[in-house]
């Protein structure tokens, strides 16, 4: 059993509640999927229910955490830097189950996982893996542990989909506890049964959970019939809130209208006129407690909306985007081949999706028609790498990094669409590294906006936006009026936005 009693947590540098008085019980068989949209303490939470010292430098945290000697392994959103110089094998001996295994147990688990035989013996370092190899090699290791219970942030992040069908059949057959963030629909719909919602409302002044033992989709469809039956009695109530309203008027200024002009020689009905005016504001005062009882419309957290793209995006039918060819294609170090004859053509405002097995090179591909794009002069293009950090220095705040120019004007134009993507003032000012991954992408996706771009390439674009917010972004991408050039995992982005898809395998571009 996992147990969180009264849990407080409180932003520490802009003093933002981020969960009040939050309890929840998970016991075995249990898989919940923690939702939410992004820079709502997500990540937060279960890195204090893993170790509550790991949020000490980020927010205030109090509360009970009864895991009754149960063991924890936890899966980080990102690999921790001080692992990223280790070599493979150098990563999995800290793990002191490790070298209980048999060589005949850890073939069964690299086969499993898709992975050569000998990869816990490798000496390439991990911060070469592509990034699903990194997520597969956590998740690894995590299991050569032995845990009970098992937290799980963004597991689903770059694993190819064949691995991802594993990791479904993975979750479901786990017995114990599982927990975890994702940003994949098909996996929460394929796998969760249980779904704690956390929410900021009212432009984020207040903080508020729910926790539902039942899948999600069924979480979603009887959440959207609560919000409905309470707009419904809302309405209702306002209704008839205004037919009392101009009822009372009419008497109270009726009332009112005969005591200025009763004659003074009628005391009897001045006083019988005070009588009932005194009468009438007592029924206002108690229309008034009414008031405070009256259903409330239902207050929900949007998710973001912001048009992408303009009329300068573009792009005619027959004009051809890119017309790529390479002869091989290496490793970053130049050691290995990946794969060979790899040709890519792109007309007009095609939407096409590149995918493959982890590791097969499909970033690296992407890096390479990158240059090129960037480079054309009769094209716009804006690049979208996974690993944010590649452009977006972690001491910048998103209006640094949207203009460098310092303008006033251009700043709080700036500032007007983060507002309509959800980040608070003081999250404006907040640096990239304080940030969320879906937040970071958020700013990407403004400046392609801003931009006025006609060709987007977007390494796993979907890969830090919550449940709630995937269905807006895809559908921004899918009425984007130029030319998408994509990596993805994500099934539904695959099957909705996508015109066409290649996989990248060893003898080059398959289309599928």
């Amino acid at each position: 059993m996992l147990q969180i009693k009264n849990l407080n947590m409180i932003h520490k540098k802009d003093l933002r509640v981020i969960l009040e008085n939050f309890n929840c019980v998970l016991n075995d068989g249990d898989k919940a999927v923690i939702i939410g949209e992004e820079g709502n303490g997500k990540s937060t939470l279960l890195q204090w229910i893993f170790c509550p010292d790991m949020v000490f430098g980020y927010c205030e945290a109090a509360g009970e955490r009864i895991i009754q000697g149960q063991r924890l392994g936890y899966l980080p959103q990102e690999l921790p830097a001080q692992d990223c110089r280790k070599s493979i094998y150098e990563y999995f001996l800290e793990e002191p189950m490790f070298l209980e295994q048999t060589p005949k147990e850890l073939n069964r688990m690299a086969k499993e996982f898709g992975l050569p035989v000998d990869f816990f013996y490798r000496e390439q370092h991990m911060e070469t893996l592509s990034g699903g190899e990194k997520v597969k090699a956590q998740i690894l290791r995590i299991l050569l542990s032995k845990p009970d219970i098992l937290l799980l942030d963004e597991p689903s992040n770059d694993i190819d989909l064949e691995t991802l069908g594993w990791l479904e059949k993975f979750i479901l057959g786990w017995k114990q506890i599982v927990l975890f963030i994702s940003h994949d629909e098909t996996l929460i719909e394929h796998t969760a049964n249980a779904v704690i919602h956390i929410e900021q409302i009212k432009r984020k002044t207040q903080c508020r959970y729910t926790v539902a033992h039942m899948p999600y989709l069924q979480y979603r469809q009887e959440r959207l019939h609560l919000f409905e039956k309470q707009e419904r009695m809302a309405e209702n109530d306002r209704r008839e809130k205004k037919i009392r309203d101009e009822k009372y008027q009419r008497i109270y200024q009726s009332v009112e209208h005969a005591q200025r002009s009763i004659s003074r020689q009628n005391p009897g009905k001045g006083r019988l006129l005070k009588k009932k005016m005194h009468a009438v504001k007592s029924m206002g005062r108690r229309f008034a407690r009414e008031e405070e009882t009256m259903t409330e419309m239902p207050e929900e957290e949007d998710a973001i909306f912001f048009k992408l793209g303009n009329e300068e995006s573009k792009i005619p039918a027959g004009k051809t985007v890119i017309e790529y060819s390479l002869h091989k294609l290496y490793t970053p170090d130049q050691e290995r081949v990946l794969a060979e004859n790899i040709y890519l053509q792109i007309r007009g405002p095609e939407k096409i999706c590149i995918v493959g097995t982890n590791g097969a090179g499909k970033t690296t591909l992407l890096h390479k028609i990158a240059e090129e794009l960037l480079s054309r002069e009769d094209l716009h293009a804006e690049y979208m790498p996974q690993n944010y950090e590649e452009l977006l220095d972690s001491s910048m705040t998103p209006i640094d990094f949207l203009d460098a120019s310092g303008d006033k004007e251009i700043q709080t134009r700036i500032r007007t669409f983060l507002g309509a993507l959800k980040y608070t003032a003081d999250e404006m000012n907040h640096t990239a590294g304080q940030l969320s991954g879906g937040q970071k992408a958020k700013i990407f996706l403004l400046k392609m906006s801003l931009s006025g771009a006609n060709v987007l390439i977007l390494d796993e674009p979907t890969r830090n936006f919550s449940p709630l917010s995937g269905p807006v972004i895809r559908q921004m991408l899918k009425e984007f009026p130029g030319a998408v050039i994509s990596i993805s995992h994500d099934r539904k982005f695959i099957d909705e936005v996508c015109d066409k898809i290649y996989r990248l395998t060893e003898k080059g571009l398959e289309e599928q």
